[in-house]
């Protein structure tokens, strides 16, 4: 009698850890919040990738104009502490240049966080299909904690086509 007694112990166990999964990858399928969607996760890399690059390229347009009035400058400029003072410039302008290469490794990092992002998707569609997608969406997911006043508030910043307008936003103003 007592293996079986165990065996049941055992089956228990195994049922209750494949409940606990069920429910777990249920909930990355229905999330309860809007913010913990998982499959927006690369979404939300790809514009942090792509705000990084807008960013880098409007201060290296920047320090180019800068360079061009530099140049403009350095024409009619015989002083020579006043030379000094343009080339400390431009090597600061060199300097700003140089930090702008952030980006490109930024990239390149967020792009290896995405390709193991869909690596953990593939597995759960892969978990999806083996327990059922009929079956999971019955099931009720608990929301992981409760929001603060503050955090009910706040729902940004918002990928591009999400959320208010500027317009929208001026309108509140008027």
């Amino acid at each position: 009698m007592m293996a079986i007694d165990r065996l049941k112990s055992e089956l228990d166990g195994l049922l209750r850890y494949i409940e606990r999964l069920r429910q777990e990858v249920a909930a990355m399928l229905n999330p309860t919040e809007e913010d913990h969607k998982f499959e927006s996760m690369g979404e939300q890399l790809d514009a942090i990738v792509k705000a990084t690059e807008e960013a880098t390229n409007t201060i290296m347009s920047a320090q180019e104009k800068t360079e061009a009035a530099v140049g403009q400058l350095r024409e009619g400029i015989t002083d020579p502490d006043q030379l000094a003072l343009l080339d400390e410039i431009t090597n600061n302008g060199n300097e700003v240049f140089e930090a702008c290469s952030f980006q490109d490794i930024t990239g390149q990092r967020v792009n290896k966080v995405v390709k193991s992002i869909t690596y953990v998707e593939r597995r759960v569609e892969s978990l999806v299909d083996t327990l059922g997608r009929a079956s999971l969406a019955s099931v009720e997911v608990a929301p992981d904690s409760e929001k603060s006043a503050d955090e009910e508030l706040l729902s940004g910043p918002q990928l591009d086509g999400g959320g208010l307008s500027q317009d929208e936003i001026d309108a509140l103003f008027d």
